[in-house]
């Protein structure tokens, strides 16, 4: 199976669904930083670093994959953190779209300076 964090978002017309609760969870195996909400259903993580400029750098790479793979999360800006949270707003779901987001957002953080 390719990594998640070399996938490509779909499209509902490409054939995106939303994910069962058992996908959801075999899925958060691959990605233990994040974690699953409901009410709404999310799946979401915090990142920290060190300062503001951090923050806005690590942000600002987001919003590049986010632009890149069409799919673009909620952000939650703080000086020394950012909580990401990914759904799938077009399916009222979480799909896979939004693990392989999570994936590639992981590799941004864990590269290291």
């Amino acid at each position: 199976m390719t990594p998640l964090h070399l996938q490509l978002c779909l499209t509902p017309e490409q054939g995106l669904v939303g994910l069962s609760e058992a996908e959801m969870h075999h899925t958060l195996q691959l990605l233990p930083h994040w974690q699953l909400t409901t009410e709404p259903a999310l799946l979401q993580r915090e990142f920290r670093f060190k300062d503001y400029y951090q923050t806005l750098a690590f942000v600002n790479a987001i919003a590049w994959v986010a632009h890149q793979q069409d799919h673009h999360p909620e952000l939650l800006v703080n000086y020394n953190r950012c909580r990401v949270s990914f759904s799938t707003h077009a399916l009222n779901a979480i799909s896979m779209n939004d693990f392989i987001c999570a994936a590639r957002i992981d590799q941004l953080y864990d590269t290291p300076a």
